[in-house]
Parts: structure tokens; C-alpha cells; sequence
């Protein structure tokens, strides 16, 4: 089975190798499906809320909040974020459990200030939900009702003048 895997693999590696080379030939081809695949993943995800929390960082991120400014001030020269997180995650990996504590202690903090903003904004959001919703569901079924009485009345109309449209 696995040398089927590395044929199949290979077939693939060739044809994504000839790809590039092909839509620099036609044009804007690449461009064009990768429109396409980007409509439909906008139209299945909902809206971002902005007033919606941030999830609290990690351990490792806190650590590196800190790190972060050590680091620029040993090595100033550096500008690559890619060095500065290269350097922060070898350090952690380094580190043992009693130092990185400090560290997830914070992150414990962080996330359970961040649960009860969360919970707050949650019972927010389902407040406003509950009102909208039943003021939004009596006017479709008003407005549904009043269309259908209007198909009716048109239908009547047309039936008694024989077809003939009054506008």
C-alpha cells in the first residue's frame, strides 16, 4: 500500500509542478477560481462580531510578551517577528515547569477574567436576540398573511374580468 501512496503522491507533485507554469500561460485562470472557492466560503460564515471578546493568550504567549522585549533589546539589529518566535519557543522549550508557572498562572487569570466577560457578553447577546426575534417573526407573518390575501384578490380579479390586467 505504501508504494501506491508514493505513486499517487508522485502524480500529484507533477501535475502541481506543471499548474503555475500553465495559468502564467492563459492568464487570469488561477485568479478566477480562487475567486470562485472564496464567494462560497464567505456566503457558510457568519459575521464577525466586534464586540466579541479575545480569547486570552497561552502560557507561551505571555511568556513571549515579555521575551519579546528582552530579546530586542539583546539583539536590536534583529527585525524578523520569525527570529524573535524562532528564539522565544526554543527558550520555552528550555525552560522547566517551576519557571514556566508564573507564566501559566497569568494565563490562568487571564482566562478566567476572559470567561466572565464572555459569560456577561453572552447573556447580552441572547437578550438582544430574544427581542428581535419575536418582534422580527410577528412582522413575516403579518406581511406573509397580507401578500396572500393579495395574490387573492388579484386572482379573483383577473377570474371575474376574464383575464384582462386593470393596470
Amino acid at each position: 500500500m505504501k508504494g501506491a501512496k508514493g505513486k499517487g503522491a508522485a502524480k500529484r507533485d507533477t501535475k502541481d509542478a506543471l499548474k503555475p507554469v500553465d495559468d502564467r500561460k492563459v492568464g487570469k485562470r488561477k485568479a478566477a477560481v480562487k475567486a470562485d472557492s472564496k464567494s462560497k466560503a464567505k456566503k457558510g460564515k457568519a459575521a464577525k462580531d466586534p464586540n466579541k471578546p479575545k480569547r486570552p493568550p497561552s502560557a507561551f504567549f505571555v511568556f513571549l510578551e515579555e521575551f519579546r522585549k528582552t530579546f530586542k533589546k539583546e539583539n536590536p539589529t534583529v527585525k524578523a517577528v520569525s527570529a524573535v518566535g524562532k528564539a522565544g519557543g526554543e527558550r520555552w522549550k528550555s525552560m522547566t515547569a517551576a519557571e514556566k508557572a508564573p507564566y501559566e498562572a497569568k494565563a490562568a487569570k487571564r482566562k478566567t477574567d476572559y470567561q466572565k466577560v464572555m459569560s456577561a457578553y453572552e447573556k447580552k447577546q441572547e437578550s438582544v436576540a430574544d427581542d428581535g426575534d419575536e418582534e422580527s417573526d410577528r412582522s413575516k407573518s403579518e406581511v406573509d398573511e397580507e401578500s396572500g390575501q393579495v395574490f387573492l384578490l388579484l386572482l379573483l380579479t383577473k377570474m371575474i374580468c376574464g383575464g384582462t390586467s386593470m393596470g
